[in-house]
């Protein structure tokens, strides 16, 4: 009895520990130079929470766990160093969605061993698991949704007549089934209701435009969080209950602050959301956008006293990171003052630019959010854009027929001059066509990001 107390203390103790080092480092994730750091710290403690696992008195199927483990360390191991920036969105969501996925099946089946008397769920361990099973299922399906959209796989939207109504009836009927199965806990209805919170995940997904797939996967992520949580009460391990807190607060709030700064409600993100068809301004009605050279818009730049560099998508399709730093580099060294704005939701997930410029070695304090870099662009002579589209579309703030409408933009357009570096002629990740690239104040560069940089980068040095 002893030794087994020892051990029990020895787990908690391990567990304990593995917290704080959660919390420590999810604390230090919250700002770029620390946001590595705390990636070790809560690594660390999740190993350590695994290995006391281990130590569980009459564990059961040790090797199939450890071949599991191994195997899956081997894949993320390989497929993280060989993911590019561009794909960091997707493989996000799909991991994502993993998560989610193993917490609904550790559900169903404690659920399950219940059902045929294997063991006995107390009620409130019986509605935990019940709820984990539903949104881990919904995670599970939306954010493979959103890796298959994301990836190129399937359309941006799937849209039908009275979805929104569909969607919601069929939302509260899932929830009534899962009612109906707690009083009558038997495996079929346990696998129609499970089966149901997947379709639903579907459901969710498949309406939900691509500008709006960087607060989705927060929220799935929080979903998540939240299921993890509730199937480690049902299996009383801490170290599940305190890591899924985590995610699952850490999810929400950062969805919050997302949808915050599209000014829309996570409502409106899953039933109303934006791209497709914006009856704003027809790209005929704005005029013709006006193209300039590369050597052109580098002594635009090398003679400017001010430039702010709005990165975007096209970035990271380009993998042309490196090549703006140092182009950067030339502008400081010839007394130009730069630096970088960073909208709330640039990119395909939370972070991404900011991840994006990391990776290149931009300085921390050269990277300023939107609102304090909005007021600036009045006293800027070169509003650098490349690759960005809806977050610096003024129709978010001037014309109240666009579907982004309210929407708290980078003020580019405020800038003296713009310059714009676009692959094409065609519209953002919303299908929504951006106005500022018809303004009188904005020259357009075309070409892929990489290459255009390569020449911003030669006509500064001819100069």
């Amino acid at each position: 009895m002893s030794g087994l107390f020892t051990v029990s203390l020895l787990i908690k103790v391990c567990y304990f520990v593995a917290a704080v080092l959660f919390i420590v480092g999810l604390r230090r994730m919250s700002a770029p130079g620390t946001a590595k750091g705390g990636i070790v710290w809560a690594g660390v403690g999740m190993v350590i929470a695994t290995i006391a696992t281990f130590l569980t008195p009459d564990m059961h199927n040790q090797v199939l766990i450890i071949a599991a483990l191994g195997s899956a360390t081997i894949i993320a191991w390989v497929s993280g160093k060989k993911v590019a920036m561009t794909d960091m969105p997707q493989m996000v969501a799909l991991y994502n969605g993993m998560g989610g996925g193993s917490a609904a099946f550790i559900g169903a089946m404690e659920l399950y061993k219940a059902t045929i008397s294997i063991s006995a769920l107390s009620p409130v361990a019986t509605t935990l698991a019940l709820i984990g099973v539903f949104i881990g299922g919904i995670s599970l399906t939306g954010s493979l949704i959103a890796f298959a959209k994301l990836q190129g796989l399937m359309d941006k939207r799937y849209t039908f007549p009275g979805q929104n109504l569909f969607n919601g009836l069929f939302a509260l009927a899932v929830i009534g089934f899962g009612i109906y199965t707690f009083t009558n806990l038997e495996a079929m209805n346990l696998w129609i209701f499970f089966g149901g919170s997947l379709v639903l995940g579907l459901l969710m997904t498949l309406p939900i435009g691509g500008a709006d797939m960087p607060v989705v996967i927060s929220l799935y992520n929080a979903f998540t969080g939240l299921a993890v949580s509730f199937e480690g009460y049902v299996l009383q391990n801490e170290a599940m209950i305190i890591a899924g807190m985590l995610v699952g607060a850490a999810g929400t709030l950062l969805t919050q602050l997302m949808a915050k700064a599209m000014n829309r409600s996570i409502a409106n993100v899953l039933f109303g959301s934006m791209g497709g068809d914006d009856s704003g301004s027809a790209d005929g009605d704005q005029g013709e956008m006006k193209e300039i050279e590369g050597a052109d818009a580098a002594i635009m730049m090398a003679y400017s006293e001010r430039i702010i560099i709005v990165p975007g998508y096209g970035l990271a399709v380009a993998q042309a990171q490196h090549k703006l730093w140092e182009l950067t580099q030339m502008l400081t060294n010839n007394g130009v003052d730069v630096k970088f704005a960073i909208h709330p939701v640039a990119g395909r997930m939370p972070g991404h630019m900011n991840v994006l410029l990391a990776e290149a070695g931009v300085p921390y304090d050269m990277i300023e959010d939107m609102e304090d870099i909005n007021p600036q662009f009045t006293q800027t002579d070169v509003a650098l854009v490349i690759g960005a589209n809806d977050v610096v579309n003024p129709a978010a703030r001037d014309d109240p027929a666009s579907s982004i409408y309210g929407m708290p933009i980078l003020e580019a357009d405020n800038s003296k001059n713009v310059i714009v570096i676009k692959r094409g002629r065609g519209t953002g990740f919303a299908g929504i066509q951006n106005g500022l690239f018809f303004k009188d104040n904005t020259k357009m560069l075309f070409g892929d990001a990489q290459d255009a940089i390569s020449e911003l980068i030669q006509g500064v040095k001819e100069l």
